[in-house]
């Protein structure tokens, strides 16, 4: 059986995502999706929701067969008691590829890094990124 990892924030979940899981998924058997606690979230502003409530959420996805809280202190700690075959970046994502495979191997988790495709929207209205989606609250809020 070939296990998968699929991580983010996953905040405001939007169809961006569910292709992101939908992808993962692909890889593999078995899908994990390790939601980011906001202490690990440095690259964008903190999430709006609970981590708690996010991982409801994604667990709810019927591509992702069991969802995780990332570890507060060290992000390879799920990873390590997963033991993925393969983890799969979102297209987006801001992780270089050789750098995640490098700190795999320094611990000594053998899995592959690869990154998913990109889904362009379907519809000119369609929105793929939690930044865009709060905007539009907000620009309508005004």
């Amino acid at each position: 059986m070939t296990r998968v990892v699929a991580q983010g924030t996953f905040d405001l979940l939007h169809p961006g995502h569910v292709h992101y899981v939908e992808d993962a998924a692909t890889y593999g058997d078995e899908l994990h999706a390790i939601v980011a606690r906001p202490s690990n979230v440095t690259h964008k502003p903190k999430p709006i929701l609970d981590a708690r409530q996010r991982r409801d959420m994604i667990a709810a996805l019927d591509a992702v067969d069991e969802a995780h809280l990332g570890d507060p202190d060290d992000v390879f700690v799920p990873i390590t008691r997963i033991d993925p075959d393969v983890i799969v970046l979102g297209f987006d994502q801001h992780h270089d590829e050789a750098e995640i495979a490098a700190a795999l191997a320094d611990r000594g988790i053998d899995c592959r890094v690869e990154r998913a495709s990109a889904r362009e929207p379907r519809y000119d209205d369609e929105l793929l990124s939690t930044g865009d989606i709060v905007d539009r609250v907000l620009s309508r809020r005004e």
